[in-house]
């Protein structure tokens, strides 16, 4: 039984874990192509600080732990660090997020430290696309990340894709064939207003029903009972034994569903992606607190959290801190 019910009677089991702001990509609907401010290391999570963290939240009903960053395998401990969140007394599913550039070098190791899921970003499959979006010359490294994946036996493995109005809208098509063909599980996420410097409009964003409709020409798309926790609903490929998933934090809130919790790389905890409000657990843990102190200000986090985006409804404000410095 989850200790963290807010009040409005959802239940928190899922713990979203950002090991690192830093990243090896500079996604244009993510930060800047330089000058980013990152944090200083003093001030980021070592992993005894985090495992800390984290056995308290699944000592009191955290069963998934989903690792993000910025990029999470820039960490040179983060073979170390899903051993030892696999190896918890109250051991909760590992999942990653990646953009899976260090992916084919690593899998393995982390797979046999207990990574049971994964996702991958990947939003196109056109090389110079990929340069104008990431402005990195890495969709080879980003591939082979996926094959190294699919070879590795970890399943299942998804694919997150964001489109972008006049760079890659036209792919959507071209994207869900090639992940039917290997057999992994494609998610389409809405564009959200989480980059650095505000350059999200809501006029120009891609919705998800944008992306249906342009699938729809080639493929019979058929609903399926939504899982009211997940923050994607799928839809079957008729002809197939595959599913499409499509995450609208935009334009279809699931707020009602959510049973998320956030650890930021510096030690805040959030109960919203789109809030603004943070309870420090890093001074408490460097100040000597000990785990019921810890949980208790966790506690007061979710007892805070709001109907919806943080804001006590479903409409949407840009949260205080870009999305690689509160995870994904």
């Amino acid at each position: 039984m989850t200790q963290f019910i807010d009040g409005f009677g959802r239940a928190h089991r899922d713990l979203r874990v950002s090991l690192t702001d830093k990243c090896n990509l500079r996604c244009t609907y993510c930060m800047p192509s330089e000058h980013m401010q990152w944090l200083p290391n003093e001030q980021t999570l070592t992993a005894d600080e985090l495992l800390r963290i984290v056995a308290v939240a699944c000592a009191n009903g955290i069963n998934d732990v989903r690792l993000t960053g910025g990029e999470p395998l820039i960490r040179h401990d983060i073979v170390e660090i899903v051993e030892r969140i696999a190896s918890l007394p109250s051991a909760p599913s590992v999942a990653m997020t990646t953009n899976g550039i260090r992916l084919a070098a690593h899998v393995n190791e982390l797979v046999a430290a207990g990574l049971s899921r994964i996702n991958i970003s990947l939003d196109t499959l056109d090389a110079q696309r990929f340069v104008r979006l990431t402005r990195r010359n890495e969709l080879h490294a980003v591939i082979a990340g996926i094959e190294a994946a699919m070879a590795s036996g970890i399943r299942p493995i998804k694919l997150n894709a964001v489109l972008l109005r006049g760079l890659n809208d036209d792919e959507a098509p071209l994207l869900l064939n090639w992940a039917i063909e290997r057999g992994l599980e494609l998610r389409f996420i809405e564009e959200m207003p989480l980059s650095v410097g505000g350059s999200w409009s809501r006029s120009d964003y891609i919705t998800t029903q944008d992306i249906i409709e342009s699938l729809t020409p080639v493929f019979e798309l058929l609903p399926l009972p939504r899982d009211v926790h997940s923050p994607a609903f799928a839809m079957q490929v008729g002809g197939t034994d595959a599913t499409v998933g499509f995450i609208s934090s935009i334009s279809q809130p699931f707020c009602g569903g959510c049973d998320r919790l956030r650890l930021t790389a510096d030690g805040q905890f959030r109960n919203c992606l789109f809030g603004s409000d943070e309870w420090d657990l890093r001074g408490l843990l460097r100040s000597g607190a000990d785990d019921q102190a810890l949980l208790g200000r966790m506690m007061d986090s979710v007892r805070a959290k709001k109907a919806g985006h943080g804001t006590d409804n479903l409409s949407l404000l840009q949260p205080s801190r870009s999305m690689n410095a509160i995870g994904g």
